[in-house]
This record gives structure tokens, C-alpha cells and sequence, in this order.
């Protein structure tokens, strides 16, 4: 099966729906947002879904952490550079 996944073609095994597709690159199914075709498909929807050879789609995978930098000002504390008065 040939798809198109974030603008790079990929020759994968064939797959029934989004939800198989998920499964086999290996991702996190509450990590990742789809569109497929220029079109959003909620999670839920993913099990009937159905990939086609030549689909188009482009998935986002969120990524959780925060900053390491302990003790800094978070950047709404920070101050204003010189010559800029804050709002």
C-alpha cells in the first residue's frame, strides 16, 4: 500500500482502517491527531475508517514534558527588554 504520511510517500503493508495504520508505524493512539485527505478524523472514528493506496495524510504526535530549567521565571514573569514598556 502506498500512502503519502507528512509529505513523504511510504510503501507499507496493507491496512483495513486508521486505527490498524496507527498500530503499525507503532504510535501511541492518545498521542497522535490525524487528517487524512486534508480532513480531521476524530479518534473515535478511526476503527471504520478505511486507508485506501494513494491516501494522503498527516499525523501529529504530542509530545508532553516541560522545561528542565528549574528556578527560572516562567516567560510571562520575565521582564521587558530595556526601552520596552509592558503592557
Amino acid at each position: 500500500m502506498n500512502l503519502t504520511i507528512n509529505g513523504e510517500n511510504r510503501s507499507l503493508a496493507p491496512v483495513e482502517s486508521l486505527h490498524a495504520l496507527v498500530e503499525q508505524l507503532g504510535m501511541k493512539s492518545d498521542r497522535v491527531a490525524i487528517e487524512l485527505n486534508r480532513e480531521i478524523v476524530p479518534r473515535d472514528q478511526w476503527a471504520q475508517t478505511a486507508i485506501r493506496d494513494g491516501d494522503r495524510l498527516e499525523i501529529v504526535h504530542f509530545v508532553g514534558g516541560g522545561s528542565s530549567a528549574i528556578g527560572r521565571r516562567p516567560p510571562y514573569l520575565m521582564e521587558a527588554p530595556s526601552g520596552i514598556e509592558p503592557e
